[in-house]
């Protein structure tokens, strides 16, 4: 039995390779270490936070995540209120398990593993408490809208990003980023931007804003190397150049070299308004969420990880 009580296993179907094996092998594992978590799979896109909600609002203390950065922001949105930035609940504690396409929060921690070594390490009781980043932008609907992010949101290109690879079938997996990296650049101009930071405010343009709660994205992609979940801000980059030097600078993002690119700025802030000359993409955790003027901050060491 789990320190913190029977873990709610939230899967999302898709996430789970064509065969369903990461899920399998992940139950399989954990009852090997005397842990019997109960399993639930998700339905449609907003479902896991229903489901996280209702967990930790009756009670339940130990949730985890099968699945990918998405899955992720859905069940940590069901664990925290948002518009307070308060947890629900009694301090639950989440893990995470990657599947399908992987997921990018683990890869700082040093846990995209298989699911038979995260086994071992779900049914212990070591925890970290790590920050989460809030973001405030206007909904696809007109109305404002405020969501958590565990992983690392954009404004701008990587915006349309999101908004392109949502639309494409979920089915394509890692793919669909691949094909919306290219596809948005035709469709997407340099707007100038308006970023303020603790530091001070920038005024230029640019293509893409980064907000970096973790240290990779895009399946791997070293976009924040300096970014530490458990420091109490958030590294900001903006970036100068056009899409296509993002698309182009890939190898220089793989190891974090990017950073010493003439085109690229970086900032450490625990607050960042970012103000658009034209309305732009916002996304986070690679959810597409609407669109700038954004408004992020830190909440820091708000929700306990499992290690």
């Amino acid at each position: 039995m789990s320190a913190f009580g029977t873990p709610l296993v939230i899967a999302n179907p898709s996430a789970g390779r064509a065969d369903g094996s990461v899920l399998a092998r992940l139950v399989s594992s954990l009852r090997t270490h005397g842990v019997e978590p109960e399993v639930v799979a998700t339905a449609a896109r907003g479902h896991a936070s229903e489901l996280a909600r209702q967990a930790v609002e009756e009670g339940r203390r130990y949730l985890i995540a099968v699945g990918g950065d998405g899955t992720v922001h859905e069940v940590v949105n069901g664990m925290v209120d948002a518009e307070t930035g308060t947890l629900r609940g009694d301090d639950p504690v989440l893990g995470v398990v990657g599947g399908g396409s992987g997921c990018d929060l683990l890869r700082t921690f040093g846990l995209d593993r298989h699911p038979e070594v995260l086994a071992r390490h779900l049914a212990t009781d070591t925890t970290t408490r790590i920050d989460l980043g809030r973001v405030r932008c206007t909904g696809p609907d007109g109305a404002p809208r405020v969501r958590v992010f565990a992983n690392v949101a954009e404004v701008g290109y990587g915006g349309s990003v999101a908004r392109l690879a949502n639309r494409l079938p979920r089915r394509v997996g890692q793919a669909r980023y691949a094909a919306a990296i290219v596809g948005a650049v035709p469709h997407f101009r340099r707007v100038d931007t308006t970023v303020e930071v603790d530091g001070g405010t920038t005024r230029e343009a640019v293509c893409n804003v980064v907000v970096a709660n973790g240290q990779f994205f895009g399946s791997g992609l070293k976009v924040a190397p300096r970014a530490l979940p458990t420091d109490g801000s958030l590294n900001v980059q903006s970036w100068g150049g056009h899409p296509i030097d993002v698309v182009r600078a890939q190898p220089q993002l793989r190891t974090g070299a990017h950073l010493a690119r003439a085109d690229v700025r970086e900032w450490r802030s625990q607050r960042v308004v970012v103000t658009t000359a034209r309305p732009v993409d916002v996304e986070a955790d690679g959810e597409h969420l609407g669109t700038a003027p954004a408004t992020f901050d830190v909440l820091p060491h708000l929700l306990r990880f499992k290690l």
